[in-house]
């Protein structure tokens, strides 16, 4: 399909007569190398099997597009999907970019929804429609693409207000016409100052999803209230845990635990859009060993737990492999996750 005919077809799936602002399909597609300030040792790339990531940006101008990245050098045939869903005014992809590359040169096809127009409009109670309006375009135009979208294993990543969005969606897939996901990694979920889309209980959360909260001891945005309301009233959901990150400053060296800690920024995803929440990214958001060794070890590890039923001991039953977090330069290792497990 040539881009033309790509154009067209986005516009017949949008199903909205409005102008076309721009799809950037190929704009993206670079050999990727990891945008690094921190001095910690990046993760092992020897798994990846893209070389390349191509993106398409399909009306991400508007409360509900989005963004889609899909593996290619080679184009596989058929590709998992994951939904990465931002933090309040996150919808600049740059600030997740480092970790949406990481996720799909390994194999993954990333549908990066919007849910707002900007910081203050829409407001939360339509963040969840907005959302699953943007996955279901990005369904649809994957149909009309060569890899073959795999729904079997259906995953959500979401990080603050995301986090919330996922839950919902989570607990009533069918309302939202989108499929169950399978594995969920809720990052710092919490609405902070805003009321909306606070559950009493998440007690409907599905029995075979596996899902992981991490939370931060150092969080003032959104604390841990929501986080551990989730995992409390999940009840029938048994495979969850939740996890606490502590930071730290000692002699080997210093970890922060703030509400942002799964920002990983990436420049070449920079669409331009500025406001607090990317402007605080690019000052805090370069990619960490909390991220290679917590946010993105424990998503890589749940997955393979999901999928394949691998890697399980690191992702659940507060085992040393999950509580791990990795060692300063010196060798000395950085203080560990607290687990919380049903039942303890």
């Amino acid at each position: 399909m040539d881009y033309f005919q790509g154009k067209i077809m986005e516009l017949l799936v949008r199903g909205k007569h409005r102008q076309f602002w721009r799809t950037a399909t190929g704009i993206c597609a670079l050999l990727f190398g990891f945008y690094q300030i921190a001095t910690a040792q990046p993760p092992d790339t020897s798994d990846y099997r893209h070389a390349e990531v191509v993106c398409t940006d399909s009306f991400s101008h508007e409360p509900d597009g989005f963004w889609l990245f899909e593996p290619a050098a080679p184009v596989p045939a058929a590709a998992n999907v994951i939904v990465f869903l931002h933090g309040y005014g996150g919808y600049n992809p740059m600030i997740y970019g480092a970790w949406i590359d990481h996720l799909v040169r390994q194999g993954n096809i990333v549908i990066y929804p919007r849910y707002q127009r900007n910081m203050m409009f829409p407001s939360p109670k339509k963040f969840p429609e907005n959302t699953a309006q943007g996955i279901r375009d990005a369904l649809e135009l994957l149909r009309t693409r060569p890899t073959e979208p795999l729904l079997d294993h259906y995953t959500y990543i979401g990080h603050s207000y995301g986090g919330m969005i996922a839950a919902i969606l989570s607990m009533d897939p069918d309302a939202y016409d989108l499929p169950t996901p399978t594995a969920a990694l809720l990052s710092a979920p919490g609405t902070g100052p805003f009321p909306g889309l606070r559950e009493k209980s998440y007690k409907k959360l599905p029995k075979h999803l596996q899902l992981l909260v991490v939370i931060h001891a150092g969080d003032t945005t959104v604390g841990d209230k929501m986080g551990r309301r989730i995992f409390e009233t999940a009840k029938r959901t048994k495979q969850r845990n939740l996890l606490l990150q502590t930071g730290e400053a000692t002699a080997a060296g210093r970890t922060s635990d703030g509400h942002n800690e799964s920002y990983a920024v990436n420049p070449r995803y920079d669409t331009g859009e500025k406001n607090f929440t990317s402007r605080r990214a690019r000052n805090l958001g370069a990619p960490d060993r909390t991220d290679w060794q917590g946010y993105w070890r424990l998503a890589d590890a749940l997955i393979a737990c999901d999928r394949a039923g691998e890697r399980c001991d690191e992702a659940f039953g507060n085992t040393a492999e999950q509580r791990f977090l990795g060692r300063y330069e010196d060798g000395t290792a950085v203080r560990e996750f607290e687990v919380w497990t049903p039942g303890k």
